[in-house]
């Protein structure tokens, strides 16, 4: 199984929107965390289910909550560089790769 590296702006995304989502609802915020971490799961033992999104870049979407991960495939790793809001700025991640 292909190892998961969480670009560092992606993981501050993380943190944001759980933090977000708890100040919502207190357990929301850990509702989204594991929800997160069972799509980083599908990811790891199906990378390549998920459309191209753009040239090397993959999106998986979260079924609950209205959020994509920006993942590309190395050689031996899944490089995630977003988790972005599906109704915010689309393209906002390009400059990280």
């Amino acid at each position: 199984m292909l190892t998961i590296v969480i670009h560092e702006e992606a993981e501050e995304e993380i943190k944001a929107s759980a933090a977000y989502y708890e100040s919502v609802r207190a357990g929301l915020g850990e509702n989204f965390l594991r929800e997160l971490a069972d799509g980083f799961g599908q990811i790891q033992r199906h990378p390549l289910a998920w459309g191209v999104l753009e040239d090397e870049f993959r999106r998986y979407l979260m079924p609950r909550f209205p959020y994509g991960v920006v993942y590309r495939i190395e050689e031996d790793l899944i490089y995630v560089l977003a988790v972005m809001h599906l109704h915010r700025k689309p393209s906002y991640w390009l400059d990280r790769s």
